[in-house]
């Protein structure tokens, strides 16, 4: 962290549903899975010598795969802001719901939310993506610009739920 961040700047969006989420996955590694890998580490170690075994080194490697996941979901958590979806209709924030439309296309919606709980397959972009950061602040019938590989697209906000 740079000196002189603020504290805003570490904060971590979430929906009320994504939160619910993150604290239930944080919750099943804890009580299920670490015993699960404890259980695995346990019958690996009883099948003798540890140097060659195969089965331990698995179970090792998961076992930090889900202590780190459970680090990073303790972290995103205990900086999370919980935002919520469609409080401001006249201007795009975090949480809300935007109808857009590129020249002469289908129009596409999504809903802005923090990166922690993004998935763009689903219409969850993050408010750090480069559509996302283009949407905000902006009103219906404003266009943005987002800067992408085939060059600049164009957007027009066609609805803030």
């Amino acid at each position: 962290m740079v000196i002189g961040d603020s504290m805003a700047q570490n904060a971590v969006y979430l929906t009320p549903e994504g939160l619910k989420k993150l604290e239930e996955e944080l919750e099943y590694l804890r009580t299920v899975r670490r015993q699960e890998v404890a259980q695995r580490l346990h019958e690996a170690m009883e099948d003798g010598e540890l140097i060659e075994n195969a089965e331990y080194e698995a179970a090792k490697n998961e076992q930090a795969f889900v202590e780190g996941r459970i680090l990073e979901l303790e972290h995103i958590l205990s900086q999370a802001q919980v935002i919520e979806p469609g409080k401001s209709k006249d201007v795009v924030r975090i949480g809300s719901t935007v109808v857009i439309q590129e020249d002469g296309k289908k129009s596409e919606t999504y809903t802005i939310v923090g990166a922690a709980e993004a998935d763009p397959k689903e219409g969850l972009i993050s408010n750090e993506s480069p559509l996302g950061q283009a949407l905000l602040d902006h009103k219906v019938g404003d266009e943005v610009e987002v800067e992408a590989p085939a060059g600049v697209l164009r957007f027009r906000i066609v609805k803030i739920k």
